[in-house]
């Protein structure tokens, strides 16, 4: 038992050290954007106060929550410095719904104020950069969230249960993987607009709506449509999302407007729809898949075995 403690305290003691030294380090990548940017745009009167708050978000804030964490991490005070640095943690959360906006309203100044403009590719090129963009520190906040989650969690393993540490370390492991997951959210939502948009742009026209709230992108890829008659087989490109499937067809080469688009040739709801795989089971090449709704059947038909496996898994959870 003696020695196992001694085990627990060495690791802990080793990741409490590597929790301050990366501090430090976050600490002087956060002070870089504020130095350089934020408090010298601030007194220059570049940007508007609204833009600059934006773009920057609860930085400052941030920065001074951290920097307090730091001095109580260096007198050797883990537990009592994340119990007051933890109700910070919610500025995270706010950083990570404003990000999109900021990156966007960066952007939008870049194109339109010229001394903005060349304000920032000024400070970008000082040796303190080391050859990094605004761009690149903006995100930092978020990735430093995801850290804390690693080394609270070790902490937490490698400190002995009842003591008041411990208690302090599971509320603030707790809260660090609340406000986390509210973060993946929101980075989760954004990709799928993203993918959603994406898709809508791909279509000839407005007739199919993509851009619906609540919907979510699965996959997307050419298969081989199987016809009822003695037909042949027919390749279209299919996007499925968590309500719907859309067949799509290539619009002609030489359209003047939408050679590169896809024309939908039909969208089926998934609420009523039964997934087979009618072969496929085996290690042979490819495979059948059968999607019954209620007024028709469509067979699907790919020569890849791993992705007709991929198609029929995302299909059956995407049903489900």
């Amino acid at each position: 038992v003696e020695e196992q403690r001694a085990r627990w305290e060495r690791k802990r003691v080793r990741t409490a050290k590597e929790l301050l030294e990366t501090e430090y380090k976050y600490l002087e990548e956060l002070d870089l954007v504020l130095t350089f940017f934020v408090k010298i745009l601030k007194a220059k009167g570049t940007l508007k106060p609204a833009v600059l708050e934006t773009i920057f978000g609860p930085l400052e804030s941030i920065y001074l929550a951290s920097h307090v964490l730091s001095l109580q991490l260096e007198r050797g005070n883990l537990g009592p410095g994340l119990e007051n640095f933890c109700p910070n943690l919610e500025l995270y959360g706010h950083y990570a719904e404003n990000l999109e906006q900021a990156n966007k309203v960066l952007q939008e100044q870049l194109r339109k104020n010229k001394s903005f403009r060349r304000f920032k590719k000024l400070q970008e090129t000082r040796p303190q950069f080391q050859g990094r963009k605004l761009e690149d520190l903006l995100p930092l906040p978020l990735q430093r969230l995801h850290q804390y989650r690693h080394f609270l969690r070790d902490l937490l393993e490698n400190t002995r249960p009842g003591s008041a540490d411990h208690q302090i370390l599971a509320k603030a492991v707790k809260s660090v993987s609340e406000v986390s997951w509210w973060a993946q959210d929101i980075i989760r939502k954004r990709e799928n607009s993203l993918e959603l948009l994406r898709v809508q742009k791909l279509l000839k026209g407005q007739k199919t709506q993509v851009l619906t709230p609540g919907r979510w992108y699965v996959r997307e890829g050419w298969l081989l449509v199987v016809p009822s008659k003695g037909e042949g087989l027919k390749r279209r490109m299919f996007f499925l999302f968590s309500d719907i499937l859309i067949a799509t067809k290539p619009c002609h080469p030489l359209h003047p407007l939408n050679s590169n688009k896809l024309a939908c040739q039909a969208v089926y709801p998934l609420q009523q729809c039964i997934v087979a795989k009618v072969f496929g089971h085996t290690q042979s090449q490819g495979g059948l898949l059968s999607l019954s709704f209620p007024h028709k059947t469509l067979l699907l038909m790919s020569d890849d075995q791993q992705d007709i496996n991929d198609w029929y898994q995302c299909l059956t959870d995407a049903v489900r």
